[in-house]
């Protein structure tokens, strides 16, 4: 039986092969050609590629590609190239996509089988200086990576390598000569400080170190590992009292990020802490780290999982890389991939929790839900005053429609709250609201929703809620609309809140204004049951039959809830009936989204 992916592969190579005929293999097992133990993902086997034609093969892996899924798309080019080897742009992009997939030793095989057609394609130096670099080829590492430069982000990260395999060839010297050397935009000095500071501090060269990295940290003291670096220094070459105030200063701008909180126990201790980095492997992975990490966060996505694959081949368990790959993933909708890379992340990182609790969100998302319970279980166990954790584990319960379980858990992270009124704690109040609204405690769920309001008068997510809840009820009319109408002029494209409004004004029988806002609520969120439910008999009120009987066929159409098919294939067949008159009102609190986007 074919996986659902896999017919997605092959369609795509059908409706772009036009009158080619694709042949496809019967059956699909849930592994990858060169992962076969690996189930959480539906892949051909190596036989089943092998029934393909050079077309399918390549179509399917170009459908693959534009879904951002290199793993796929590297198996299939990797088939069609078997069956044309000669085949240059096959060649170009097996490399490629192996390459963005993380399996560097084959990326490296086919990078030496392009350079035997072209000496100068950049990216394929690079990979193979970064190979020679792994096995401590130092000059052959050298001469390949200073092939690789072609403009501002390439020539400082082939200056950075280069610096450190110059260093692992035994020539500090000349690594800090190299690095020194280049010219650029105003930001390369920050990189080439912070990497000529360390190169110095593995040479044993402590005191230029440190003028290094004092100098990287007066230009810029919100880097991470910039301060990372000066205070290590500082704890081993001046006193625990300077690093635990580089920590501190740090603390200041970002709250509690675990190796900042680690660094301030080791140095209040009194600890001497070791170099961020202890050989040119892990100095070079550094660099690759510190740029992909920085393109990451700027939208150069393709690029940054090279140079991130790249680091993470020269240091397999660097938590930052592995952080930043899966937040790459996560950025373009591609969570099952995250979730294998957050797997990887070892124990003792004190970045460990921050992985386990991004593992539950997208364990979730994949619909994984028991297994991210249980891990987020697992971390609230070991701290319960763990708020991130208690807000994760709340959020999927929610999203479960789990009511009785998130209130409890939201209760147990409001207990958790610092003292004090801030006002972004309004969003606990109005999550746990909710689910003691779903659970028919509505005095709680009224006094939750209040304090949320008082934390943060104009949360337009808290005025929609209680507002219609109140409108919903019949009390509170006038109230109830005003705060609608201000969540609306706040947020007048959210289809959700819209909706709310109209179905406020259905509510109170203005039927005319429950259409006009109704309608509007579609053009916003077309594809959404509910609404188009709502729509429906807002046009059967005011006699507008047959629209209203398209609008229930969309609404059925659309996968609405289980229990509501029913009531609306009823009204479709039989039109507004006093039996059904209240059918969507019995669950229109639907349009509230659970507190989506609150």
């Amino acid at each position: 039986m074919f996986s659902n992916r896999f017919n997605r592969w092959t369609a795509a190579a059908i409706a772009l092969a036009g009158s080619a005929i694709v042949a496809v293999p019967g059956g699909v097992l849930a592994q990858t050609p060169d992962h076969p133990a690996d189930t959480a993902a539906q892949f051909p086997t190596r036989n089943d590629l092998k029934s393909l034609t050079t077309a399918g093969s390549y179509l399917a892996a170009r459908h693959a590609s534009v879904e951002r899924d290199a793993t796929s798309a590297a198996a299939f080019y990797r088939s069609a190239l078997r069956t044309d080897p000669k085949n240059n742009e096959l060649l170009d992009r097996a490399f490629i996509s192996s390459l963005g997939d993380g399996d560097i030793e084959e990326a490296v095989k086919l990078a030496e089988r392009i350079l035997a057609i072209d000496k100068t394609n950049r990216v394929a130096r690079l990979v193979v200086g970064v190979h020679d670099l792994k096995l401590k080829k130092y000059p052959s590492a050298q001469s390949n990576i200073n092939q690789s430069v072609r403009g501002p982000i390439t020539d400082l990260v082939a200056t950075l390598l280069s610096g450190w395999a110059a260093y692992g060839a035994g020539d500090a010297k000349g690594a800090v000569a190299t690095i020194d050397k280049l010219a650029g935009p105003e930001w390369y000095p920050l990189f080439k400080d912070l990497h000529a500071g360390m190169i110095l501090e593995n040479a044993g060269k402590e005191k230029d170190a440190g003028a290094r990295f004092e100098r990287a940290y007066k230009l810029d003291d919100s880097m991470l590992r910039v301060s990372e670096a000066y205070a290590r220094w500082l704890s081993r070459n001046k006193d625990a009292a300077s690093a635990t105030a580089i920590y501190e200063a740090f603390d200041k701008k970002l709250a509690r990020h675990p190796l900042i909180v680690e660094g301030l126990r080791e140095t209040k201790a009194g600890k001497k802490m070791p170099s961020l980095v202890d050989s040119a492997q892990a100095g070079a992975a550094e660099a690759l780290y510190g740029i992909g990490a920085t393109l990451t966060r700027r939208g150069g996505e393709d690029l940054a999982l090279v140079y991130l694959q790249l680091a993470l081949y020269l240091q397999p368990s660097h938590p930052l890389a592995l952080l930043s790959l899966a937040d790459l993933y996560e950025s373009v909708k591609r969570p099952q991939m995250a979730i294998k890379i957050y797997e990887r992340v070892p124990s003792s990182s004190p970045l460990k929790r921050n992985a386990q609790i991004q593992l539950a969100i997208d364990l979730d998302s994949a619909d994984r839900t028991d297994e991210a319970i249980k891990i987020l279980k697992g971390v609230t166990a070991e701290d319960s005053k763990d708020i991130e954790a208690v807000m994760a584990l709340g959020n999927i319960e929610r999203g479960r429609k789990k009511f009785g379980d998130c209130g409890a858990t939201y209760s147990r992270g409001i207990d958790a709250l610092p003292a004090g009124n801030d006002k972004a704690n309004s969003v606990w109040y109005y999550y746990r609201g909710i689910c003691e609204e779903r659970t028919k405690e509505w005095g709680k769920a009224e006094a939750d929703m209040k304090k949320a309001l008082e934390l943060q008068p104009d949360q337009p997510h808290v005025l929609n809620y209680l507002g219609y809840s109140w409108i919903d009820q019949g009390v509170n009319l006038d109230e109830g609309m005003k705060m609608i109408k201000r969540a609306v002029e706040q947020r007048p494209d959210d289809g959700y809140i819209v909706d709310s409004l109209g179905w406020a004004y259905y509510r109170i029988g203005n039927y005319e204004e429950a259409v006009k806002n109704l309608e509007r609520a579609i053009d916003l969120k077309p594809e959404d049951p509910t609404i188009n439910d709502h729509l429906g008999d807002a046009y059967w009120r005011v006699g507008r039959t047959l629209e209203a009987k398209f609008q229930w066929a969309h609404a059925r159409d659309l996968k609405p809830e289980p229990d509501d098919l029913p009531k609306i294939e009823a009204k479709i067949a039989n039109g507004m009936t006093d039996e059904n008159s209240n059918s969507s009102a019995a669950q229109a609190d639907k349009k509230k989204d659970d507190g989506k986007g609150g």
